[in-house]
């Protein structure tokens, strides 16, 4: 019997992914743990095992298919000792049915004047039927109806070459699309066309540009999930803003001191400990001093957290992503370092598990390195705080009644008002002050 390889949920929300690539051909024997493809999600991009053992029968999305919705199937199988041609040809246009589907009942006596599209019904269960304008029954598998639907097909005007003229996935791929057709759902048989603006206010916008004066980019899942994610942020968190100036300069000598004193191997130093690892560090002590702080927001309770998880904004192309220093109040600075300098190769190659980059207990933002003096980050639910750093700089400040120079970065503290005051918030800004401008607190 042919086994479905279907599109796997690679993380709890994942609806749709990329078939990137195939490492098996039609024919290539398969066996339980080898890769079968590289699947690309909105954040990373990870290899599928196969948990069968046979014969790889069909290969039913082509490599480079994006948007695939998971559950669909991907792949075909034959069992040991069944012919491929005959697994292939069996599972041909097949696709799992939506949860609530019921096969069609059969009953007991068919009468004889029965019509054909009934005949068809009972001898193939599995095929939905729908009916056209005129009130005509259609028979197609679920796979070949899904795909008709994304091409703008009419069910109607195709032939169907199945049992008892069912329609099937390849009698859906041999017709032609009609002219205002939308993008095609991933198939083997060459790639999607660009999907076009759907809904009112995507085709007001178009009416203000001269349609030869732009170029219309499709979103990609990395878009999408960020502008999805940051919309519903917008909308149901909150936001409460606190900022405060810290000075750098004991901080960046301990710094130097610390990178002087660096370990080498082969003559390269073992660590190089950033600004930025000690700003995870000192927010995560900061967390762990003001523990009414250090917590996220649920209709029934606030959960308090153990241990500072720090997520750190990383951009890469398409986007950003947040891998996470797990308990990171616990570790040194040098281990801070050096993981945050792995997570981000990993990001910017789309190496990442799920479980590096989902979760955490709050966020680090910071975009000192491109000059920017402040700015307010957006929270990631289910986050109550998120720190936006900016740029470290020389700036005239008053001691002792004196004028003086001190490099001085300011920090903006975004939080869930719901979870976290503002009161709170200035504490734990306090607390953040304290362990950067005393940055040897961080060490004992």
């Amino acid at each position: 019997m042919p086994i479905k390889i279907l599109m796997p949920a690679l993380s709890p929300t994942m609806e749709t992914g990329n078939l990137t690539k195939w490492s098996v051909k039609v024919g290539d024997a398969v066996k339980s743990g080898m890769v079968l493809a590289e699947i690309e999600t909105d954040k990373a991009t990870m290899e599928v095992e196969a948990v069968d053992e046979g014969v790889v029968a069909k290969l039913v999305v082509a490599e480079g298919a994006a948007d695939v919705p998971v559950n669909a199937v991907i792949a075909i199988l034959a069992e040991e000792g069944e012919d491929v041609e005959a697994a292939a040809s069996a599972a041909e246009g097949a696709a799992p049915a939506p949860a609530k589907a019921e096969a069609p009942k059969v009953e007991d006596k068919a009468k004889p004047e029965a019509s054909k599209a009934d005949t068809a019904k009972a001898e193939a269960p599995k095929a939905e039927a729908t009916k056209s304008a005129d009130g005509e029954r259609i028979f197609a598998s679920p796979l070949a109806r899904r795909v008709a639907k994304d091409k703008g097909l009419d069910l109607k005007s195709i032939k169907g070459s199945g049992p008892k003229g069912r329609i099937i996935l390849r009698d859906v791929e041999g017709a032609e699309a009609a002219p205002k057709a939308a993008a095609p759902a991933p198939q083997a048989q060459g790639s999607a066309p660009a999907p076009k603006p759907a809904g009112a206010s995507d085709e007001m916008t178009l009416k203000l540009f001269d349609p030869d004066s732009y170029e219309l980019i499709p979103h990609d899942g990395m878009r999408k999930t960020i502008a999805r994610r940051l919309t519903e942020s917008k909308q149901t968190v909150p936001h409460f803003y606190v900022t405060v100036d810290v000075e750098l300069d004991a901080l960046l000598v301990l710094r130097k001191d610390i990178n002087d004193s660096a370990p080498t191997i082969d003559g390269k130093p073992t660590y190089k400990v950033s600004v930025n690892d000690m700003v995870i560090k000192a927010y995560a002590l900061a967390l762990k001093a003001v523990p009414d702080a250090h917590v996220s927001w649920t209709d029934g309770g606030m959960l308090k957290h153990r241990h500072a998880d720090v997520g750190v904004a990383v951009s890469i192309p398409g986007g950003l992503i947040t891998p996470i220093v797990r308990k990171a109040d616990e570790k040194s600075l040098s281990a801070i370092s050096n993981e945050v300098k792995d997570l981000a190769k990993r990001a910017k190659d789309r190496k990442l598990k799920p479980e590096e980059y989902q979760g955490g207990t709050t966020s680090v933002s910071n975009l000192g390195m491109f000059g920017v003096k402040d700015f307010a980050a957006v929270i990631n639910p289910p986050h109550a705080t998120i720190l936006a750093v900016g740029a470290g700089e020389q700036r005239a400040v008053v001691k002792g009644g004196q004028l003086a120079v001190a490099t001085v970065m300011s920090v903006t503290l975004s939080t869930d008002h719901r979870a976290v005051d503002g009161a709170l918030g200035a504490e734990l800004l306090k607390a953040f002050k304290g362990f950067i401008e005393k940055p040897m607190s961080m060490l004992v």
